[in-house]
């Protein structure tokens, strides 16, 4: 079987926060269709690595390249000024584990927004564009409801259709389901799990292990700024060779294994 290529590849990622090392040469290639889950404990440097693949954080050392293009960088090697950064990182999609919706729009309008003004598309094709993406996270019949009617599982899946609607070539999720009660995670879930199967490419920082374990192609530990062991889930959660991996899920509650 061929393996798609790597459509984002990191290389020799550093970042430092004053005196404090929280990445530290960090290599990860993620295939194109590819669900990559990121675990580990925290301060283990996994949503800072989520940020600096975007350049929300600008990495100490190293690059980031997707689709052929070096993430801060010009074609001829330059320093990306602003507007060509904001324009790459267009290819990425990023769901926070706050939805940091627009309290005074509804669904449809939050959605239907960054479509508007940053990708310059008409009022009536970004509305067409935003019912699409709110219909596949199965919230058809919320469109023109505000946040405050909402769920928090349900304003999560309105900031995943936020993200679709710009058509990102990754999405990067930061534990997407941390700030929700228990009984609403699992529609978020539903709605990620729906996105893999349909081949959309994810990386996803988790504490949800059932996800990790069910979900992704492959799964990644990190520790200490690092990545420790990466692999099939299968092989990560039932045959972990690292102590540090060892320990993480040995002190996992047992409901998240």
């Amino acid at each position: 079987m061929v393996m798609p290529p790597a459509l984002l590849t990191i290389r020799s990622i550093s970042k430092r926060f004053g005196d404090r090392t929280v990445l530290e040469g960090i290599n990860l290639d993620v295939r194109q269709g590819e669900t990559v889950t990121i675990i580990g404990a925290s301060g283990s440097g996994k949503t800072t690595l989520l940020r600096c693949i975007n350049w929300l954080e600008r990495p100490d050392h190293g690059d980031v390249r997707i689709a052929n293009e070096i993430i801060g960088r010009t074609l001829d090697g330059r320093a990306a000024s602003e507007g060509e950064l904001a324009r790459q990182r267009r290819h990425f999609g990023f769901v926070f584990q706050r939805f940091n919706l627009f309290p005074h729009l509804t669904a449809l309008e939050n959605v239907a927004l960054g479509p508007r003004r940053v990708l310059g598309v008409s009022r009536a094709v970004a509305e067409a564009r935003a019912i699409k993406e709110l219909a596949r996270v199965r919230l058809e019949e919320h469109l023109h409801k505000r946040p405050s009617q909402l769920s928090g599982g349900q304003q999560q899946r309105v900031a995943i259709a936020r993200a679709l609607a710009m058509d990102p070539s990754i999405i990067l999720f930061d534990e997407p389901t941390s700030a929700l009660d228990p009984e609403l995670v699992q529609e978020v879930l539903d709605a990620m799990r729906g996105l893999a199967a349909e081949g959309m490419t994810m990386v996803v920082v988790t504490h949800e292990m059932r996800f990790a374990r069910g979900v992704a192609d492959r799964v990644v530990f990190m520790a200490d700024g690092s990545i420790v062991e990466e692999g099939p889930p299968g092989i990560i959660f039932e045959n972990p060779q690292d102590p540090r991996l060892q320990r993480f899920l040995r002190h996992l509650e047992p409901a998240s294994t």
